[in-house]
């Protein structure tokens, strides 16, 4: 694929059910946050700012910060899936949530209707606070991380939040790993129907 705006929003996925797993999503199947024009992209459809927030100040060192509160985050979402404590991550999750988080404002337009917009400039360390305060708020939550789940799907890492009715989404996607499955299950019973 080539790169540009168009491009780089089209493979971004905010399925999860939450901020903090969206993030995590984006290293599978390859690396969706490769670059700051792709981090920009991410943090305009993850609705952690407002639309039409200038993001001119996301460059590599936003990239480099995201990265390592992804790697923090789903160290310590696996971590406590899989009953292994990572207190080194949760200590640094911690304290990247202690920024405040970027505070919106009302502002009337031309027509008389309100927009949210940020109420200063875009900053690095509260946007990162708020996706930090959201992964320590699911995990401390007992009712969403109960709905904590991981992809049933082949080879698929994926953690996502079940809220179906019944709670037996396997899936992280229908689209995705649910159709790779049923295509697969379709081409056993094919093969079993001709042997």
């Amino acid at each position: 694929m080539a790169s540009g705006t168009a491009t780089a929003s089209y493979d971004m996925r905010f399925d999860s059910g939450r901020t903090c797993l969206d993030l995590v999503a984006t290293t599978h199947p390859e690396e969706r946050l490769g670059s700051a024009e792709r981090l920009r992209a991410w943090i305009a459809g993850s609705g952690l700012v407002p639309e039409g927030t200038p993001l001119g100040a996301v460059d590599e060192a936003w990239l480099v910060a995201c990265h390592e509160l992804r790697g923090h985050i789903e160290r310590l979402v696996s971590g406590e899936l899989d009953g292994r404590p990572a207190d080194a991550d949760l200590a640094r999750v911690n304290a990247l949530a202690l920024h405040a988080p970027p505070a919106p404002r009302a502002v009337r337009t031309e027509d008389g209707s309100l927009l949210r917009r940020l109420h200063g400039p875009l900053l690095r360390a509260p946007l990162l606070a708020a996706v930090a305060r959201d992964a320590l708020e699911l995990l401390t939550d007992p009712v969403a991380r109960a709905c904590l789940r991981r992809c049933e799907g082949d080879n698929c890492p994926i953690v996502y939040l079940d809220t179906s009715r019944g709670r037996r989404r396997r899936w992280c996607s229908s689209e995705v790993c649910g159709n790779r499955e049923r295509v697969a299950r379709h081409r056993r019973r094919a093969a079993l129907a001709r042997a």
